[in-house]
């Protein structure tokens, strides 16, 4: 998978935010007292890869992980700088929260606040949803003949 740059000063970016505001969860930044049970989170839903880059955005400071909560439970995730500084993700959404635009309002939001902290632009490194950054980010691919960061990159034994 390739990896993105987005430029946080795109026109685009305004289009998106305008989209993801209607999309009625809370999103906000992480809380140094919830680092386990969305470290926790993200382990049972995703992979403990992304949990050890969710660790990382608690270390930052500002902590760089933005969290979806409704109700008092934890739908998703966006972290930033955790791999790379610049780079965005991990992002997710739980199962039962998939297809509501969660997704999206953190991609918005997590993109905002990188551009508020400084960022001119984002990297999104072995970018799944390829079409999907590149239609509400106007991300395009960096054209690299290997796998950038992620080259050699470890990995846990499947089970």
């Amino acid at each position: 998978m390739p990896d993105l740059l987005v430029s946080l000063y795109s026109t685009e970016l305004a289009d998106l935010k305008q989209k993801a505001d209607h999309v009625g969860v809370s999103i906000r930044p992480a809380l140094p007292p919830e680092l386990h049970l969305i470290v926790n989170w993200v382990r049972e839903q995703f992979s403990e890869n992304w949990a050890s880059e969710v660790s990382v955005a608690f270390s930052r400071q500002p902590v760089a992980c933005l969290i979806a909560v409704e109700g008092g439970k934890l739908l998703g995730f966006a972290c930033y700088d955790t791999t790379a500084r610049g780079f965005f993700g991990p992002t997710g959404v739980g199962p039962e929260a998939r297809g509501k635009g969660i997704g999206l309002a953190l991609f918005s939001a997590c993109l905002q606040t990188m551009k508020t902290t400084g960022h001119a632009y984002a990297f999104i490194g072995d970018a799944g949803p390829v079409d999907f950054y590149a239609r509400t980010a106007g991300a395009i691919v960096i054209p690299a003949p290997d796998r950038g960061i992620y080259e050699g990159l470890l990995r846990s034994a499947p089970k």
